[in-house]
């Protein structure tokens, strides 16, 4: 499906971007700019974030995500139906105002800034997602491209709101009806086009899996709706995940993105907790690879993904995107052959635990960071190749 060398090196999705990509982005958001003048300055951050993933030697590239504002809330830029508000105004909407009010200061993120898609509307799909994206990247390069989409359970339950979404969605079931419905419409188009790999982020199945139904919550925008039960919202999630991907096995590689946070340098509200009670989930879900954080201690032991089934890929989470400081080439090698106990070589990918700038205004790292970090995991994965016999 790709051709790609053994351990072959990766992104997660997003890098930082300019001051001028993101003066550009809110000004696009206000109308005050239009698609030409936004698309010649993001098309130029698209060039960079590709150069710098050329000079650091990796072998399938994104766009870095260049065109977001962050990883999930652009879809309201293409669906009729959403609106984008600060948390702080959603503050006027949410039913248990006080309870909200703690959660914000638990994230540790300012909360006039940040902005989250919330269904107000019929969700119609008004021009794609990514496949624009994909497609400009694919003229400007001849190395593999992982595209990267929000997962359907995260932008479900992101979205919905009762106040503002319950005319139009009872529930978030009816929700999910319509959210995967416009993602496989654009997993059609990208396979059509030629892209080969797509990965759907789905970073709060570990919010779901390390607290429970009503335990404050550390985690994203993403995170502060209601939830049932993790068992419930779990299965929820599969479901959701399975249906939109559903007859496309053997037409593209897929991947699902887990981590436990990436908003904030400060290690205390970050989660914490193996993998372990996602794995059964993990094993339902039609998901050629699992993206996962494993290079901090936070992610438990790389043992716990034993219990994976035997033909799932594993992209090895193997630095950590929020520190100055540089994991050597032997702390990668080390968690590799920690996984090659219950991975073939041929199943692991080589990736940092997450992007580099999940955020536009928020990048967790510098340029300088990310581009050495970048080459430790280059240099290990031609390590690995020569423990492996294979050059």
């Amino acid at each position: 499906m790709l051709n790609i060398p053994l351990f072959p090196v990766t992104m997660v999705g997003s890098l930082p971007r300019s001051k001028a990509v993101i003066k550009a982005l809110g000004r696009r958001q206000k109308g005050l700019i239009g698609d030409k003048e936004f698309d010649s300055i993001v098309g130029d951050a698209t060039l960079e974030a590709l150069r710098l993933q050329e000079e650091a030697g990796v072998d399938i590239v994104t766009d870095g995500e260049q065109r977001r504002d962050n990883f999930y809330s652009f879809v309201a830029g293409h669906i009729d139906g959403i609106q984008l508000m600060s948390l702080t105004e959603m503050l006027n909407y949410v039913e248990d105002k006080a309870t909200f009010e703690r959660l914000l200061n638990a994230l540790d993120v300012p909360a006039f800034a940040l902005k989250n898609p919330v269904v107000t509307g019929k969700l119609k799909r008004k021009h794609p997602l990514v496949l624009n994206d994909y497609l400009f990247l694919r003229q400007h390069t001849n190395k593999p491209i992982k595209t990267t989409l929000p997962g359907p359970y995260l932008l479900t339950r992101s979205m919905w709101v009762k106040s503002l979404s319950y005319n139009f969605y009872p529930d978030k079931v009816s929700l999910g009806n319509d959210v995967v419905d416009i993602l496989r419409e654009e997993l059609m188009a990208l396979c059509k086009a030629g892209c080969t790999f797509i990965q759907f982020d789905e970073p709060v199945l570990a919010e779901v899996a390390f607290t429970g139904p009503h335990d404050t919550h550390t985690f994203m925008c993403a995170a502060l709706s209601e939830k049932s039960s993790p068992e419930e919202e779990l299965d929820f999630a599969a479901d959701l995940l399975n249906r939109v991907v559903e007859g496309i096995s053997g037409k593209m590689k897929t991947a699902l993105h887990v981590c436990r946070g990436n908003w904030s340098q400060r290690e205390d509200v970050l989660l914490r907790g193996a993998y372990s009670p996602l794995i059964p989930y993990f094993n339902r879900m039609d998901i050629h690879q699992f993206v996962l954080e494993c290079a901090t201690e936070r992610a438990g032991s790389i043992d716990a993904l034993a219990d994976l089934l035997p033909d799932k890929e594993i992209g090895l989470g193997v630095v950590d995107p929020r520190t100055t400081r540089v994991e050597t080439v032997d702390f990668v090698v080390n968690n590799v052959k920690s996984l090659i106990k219950h991975r073939h070589p041929k199943q692991i990918y080589l990736n940092p635990d997450c992007g580099f700038g999940t955020f536009a205004d928020r990048p967790v790292n510098t340029k300088e960071i990310i581009l050495q970090k970048l080459h430790i995991i280059r240099q290990a994965s031609e390590t690995l190749r020569s423990c492996f016999g294979i050059l």
